[in-house]
């Protein structure tokens, strides 16, 4: 068991206005996350995952204060940030850092590498010009990347040198929580597992807490101890790793996990009928649970009534009117 809840999110909701009609009279409201609560030990790794347009980088970027939420509450080490005036917030981003999906786009062109890394300590770290430089050949020796290249430009790396930039630069200030938002989608497989072992090395060195996303199950399941799984917005399964893997509850789960191999004829056949199903732009439209159009045991009641996130078995909770019985 890791330590005490470090971040707990809770009634997320982040909705965008948008109009049916030239004139604009037709308000309508997008729900990107709706009633999202979870919460997060320290020391620990919770992995989000989800299709394209499940909200998990709206949640990250809520997470980490780039987008003020509609309502809710985001609990960090006891203080709620939504509620943090905008001096108070600055000094806490030095505790919450975010690795972007595109180390290239993240990265600013026209900085040479020394510069990337050691702008989060100039802004609040009263640092030498000598401890600057050490502490930059630091962390330059941490993510393992050459000394050398500390005058060079993003332009000059691979995606995977640049995603180990970026790693630098969130670890500068020795945060408390780390959000990875998809930090190894954008990098080739054979790189993907360095990136990854490299997060649980500075996990382990520094007691780092992470929310790790991504929309593919494997490689949240290699660094994280719990997952949620993100559907239109909301949490429909959350459990530990291997629970989750083994005693799988939602059918929207083992849609996330059609891609791997499995033996079980019955489990084989749900997959490929939810798949068959596109997963919707909108849950606006849709009443009772979310998924009951791409679901193959919908009843009436899916279709009338949205289903209420509870546990089902120890840390175990699904939001599903007939969880499946795996």
């Amino acid at each position: 068991m890791k330590g005490k809840y470090l971040l707990e999110v809770r009634n997320l909701k982040k909705s965008y206005e948008i109009s049916n009609s030239i004139l604009k009279k037709n308000k309508n409201y997008l729900n990107a996350v709706n009633d999202l609560n979870f919460y997060v030990r320290e020391g620990e790794t919770l992995g989000i995952v989800g299709e394209s347009g499940s909200g998990k980088s709206t949640t990250a970027n809520l997470i980490v204060q780039l987008l003020d939420p509609t309502s809710g509450e985001i609990i960090f080490n006891g203080e709620d940030l939504t509620k943090l005036n905008a001096k108070d917030l600055r000094k806490k981003r030095s505790e919450i850092q975010i690795i972007f999906q595109d180390p290239f786009s993240a990265l600013n062109p026209r900085m040479k590498v020394f510069d990337i890394i050691a702008e989060p300590l100039k802004t609040h770290e009263n640092l030498s010009k000598k401890e600057l430089h050490n502490r930059i050949m630091e962390l330059m020796d941490t993510v393992k990347l050459n000394r050398s290249y500390a005058s060079r430009f993003p332009h000059e790396f691979s995606g995977g040198q640049r995603q180990r930039i970026s790693i630098a630069r969130a670890i500068a200030l020795r945060p408390k929580l780390i959000v990875c938002d998809e930090p190894v989608s954008a990098l080739d497989v054979s790189i993907q597992s360095q990136i990854l072992n490299l997060l649980i090395d500075l996990q382990k060195k520094y007691n780092l807490t992470y929310v790790f996303i991504a929309h593919g199950l494997p490689a949240v399941k290699y660094v994280s101890d719990r997952i949620g799984v993100m559907y239109l917005g909301r949490i429909v399964e959350l459990a530990n790793k291997d629970e989750l893997f083994f005693k799988t509850k939602h059918p929207y789960t083992n849609l996330l996990l059609s891609s791997i191999p499995i033996h079980d004829p019955y489990l084989r056949a749900i997959r490929k009928e939810i798949q068959e199903n596109e997963i919707s732009n909108s849950a606006e439209d849709i009443t009772g649970c979310h998924f009951h159009p791409r679901c193959s045991f919908a009843q009436d009641i899916c279709r009338k009534q949205a289903p209420e996130f509870k546990e089902v078995d120890n840390q175990h909770y699904v939001a599903c009117h007939f969880p499946l019985s795996t």
